[in-house]
Formats: C-alpha cells, structure tokens, sequence
C-alpha cells in the first residue's frame, strides 16, 4: 500500500493559563505506539497524582484509526472529546494530548469546560509545532568520477543524501519526494548521458517542517 504524507507534532510541549482558578497545564506529543502513548500518560499521572484531572487524547494512524480519549472524571463528553476534536480538526495523526486540571473552587460549568480543554489542547498542539511525515523513495545509482561534480551539486540540492560510496565508481543513496522520484530520476539518466540506471529501493517517510 501506497504511504500517504501526515502531520505530526514536531516535538513535545507545555502550555499553561488559569481561568478562574483552574490551572490548566496542557501537553503535546508526538507518538508513533499505542504502547508508548500509555507509557507516557502515566509517566504524566505520577508527575501530577495530585492533580484533580489528567484527561487525554490520542490519535493514531493505522488501517483503521486508533482514537481514544478520557474525561477522567469530569463531566461526560466536556475534556477528553473537545481535545479529541482537536487532534482531528487540525488533522494531527500519531499525537497525544495530556489536560491536567488542578481545580480552583470555582465551577466553570459544561460549556466552560469544553472551551478550557479545547483551548488547552490547541495551545498544546501550536507549542509543539508540526511536521508533514513525507513518502520519499529512496534512490540509488552509481556514476563514474568524470561525472561526480556535475552530479553532486544537483543531488544535494533536490534530495536527502543518506550515502555516497567511493568505490570504483561511485555509489549514491538519497531520498526524494515519492511524487518527485519520476522526474529525478530522469534528470540523473540526461545528467549522466545514459550511463547511469537509477532505481527506486524502497519508500519511507522523511520529516519535513510545516511552512
């Protein structure tokens, strides 16, 4: 199966604002496991045992979706669904949200709530940042060193070298955007008169920062 390019959290984060009294303390990260999403859950849960809420969300990529979320006590459908919304209306995949919830006497009511962890769980999200998860193809060829100034300056400039051999001739791996792959591997066939038969090994993904 084709991959198809995501956006993920580029890093983790921690946000925090009061509204009254309530403190809000709002973290994001990026997961590629239901195992270490948990992992880190209760990692936060131990941090903040005193807390009176840790309500979460994550959100991860598969064949079909694995969503889930959790009020942790507050009200049904008013922490861990607003901070699952936002995970899918931003289209954030592989993600967990943490909304620890330290209270302050002061009830905030339904739609209170809702709006304190969806802001909570944004906050997060835009600390964090986001990178697109790209399919590159990774590409090999091997030219002569008559040929290597010509060809590297162009490689380096449209690709992701991973490696180059000095052997008898010289051996180049790089990874390309999978919908570019086509097109760069034409221009190294016209750059090399032919002498070089480029071929795709494989496909993964390559992180590349939201613009």
């Amino acid at each position: 199966m084709a991959l198809k390019a995501f956006k993920t959290p580029a890093a983790a984060s921690e946000t925090e604002f009061v509204v009254n009294k309530s403190r809000f303390i709002g973290r994001a990260f990026p997961v590629e496991t239901e195992e270490e999403a948990l992992e880190i859950l209760e990692r936060i849960r131990q941090k903040h045992y005193d807390a009176t809420h840790n309500c979460w969300a994550y959100n991860l990529r598969g064949a079909s979706p694995l969503r889930r979320f959790s009020d942790d006590g507050e009200p049904g459908g008013t922490a861990g669904m607003p901070i699952m919304d936002t995970l899918i209306r931003s289209e954030t995949e592989n993600a967990l949200i943490i909304v620890t919830r330290y209270f302050g006497g002061i009830l905030l009511g339904s739609g209170g709530l809702v709006r304190a962890y969806s802001r909570s769980a944004a906050d997060a999200l835009s600390a964090a940042g986001s990178v697109t998860m790209t399919p590159c193809a990774e590409i090999e060829f091997v030219t002569d060193y008559t040929r290597f100034g010509g060809i590297e300056g162009f490689v380096r400039k449209n690709s992701t070298v991973r490696n180059i051999e000095f052997l008898e001739n010289i051996k180049f791996n790089c990874l390309v955007e999978t919908k570019k792959a086509d097109a760069f591997i034409a221009d190294i066939i016209e750059r090399t008169d032919g002498r070089s038969a480029p071929c795709m090994i494989g496909e993964e993904y390559l992180p590349l920062a939201e613009k």
